[in-house]
């Protein structure tokens, strides 16, 4: 369990990263916040990988992480985007 978590937040780092860069535009989040959404993306990918049966396909495995980061970074990106300045 501590090695998929450990793996979670290093494929989640690397994910959050790339899924920022491919996402167009600037998004107002923190590394921290970049990290956890990559890390959420990690975790769900892998989740998603074993319960379909391609997780022994890394590559795969690492294209739905990367899709998912973006999209969790978005929804990050854009709910902090909506706070009020008063």
């Amino acid at each position: 369990m501590l090695y998929f978590l450990i793996g979670c937040v290093i494929s989640g780092a690397i994910a959050g990263g790339l899924g920022r860069l491919i996402l167009p535009g600037r998004q107002n989040i923190s590394v921290f916040a970049t990290i956890a959404a990559g890390t959420v993306a990690a975790a769900v990918g892998t989740g998603i990988a074993y319960l379909v049966g391609f997780a022994d396909k890394a590559w795969l495995v690492l294209l739905l992480q990367l899709a998912l980061a973006v999209v969790c970074v978005a929804t990050v990106a854009s709910s902090m985007g909506k706070k009020s300045s008063s």
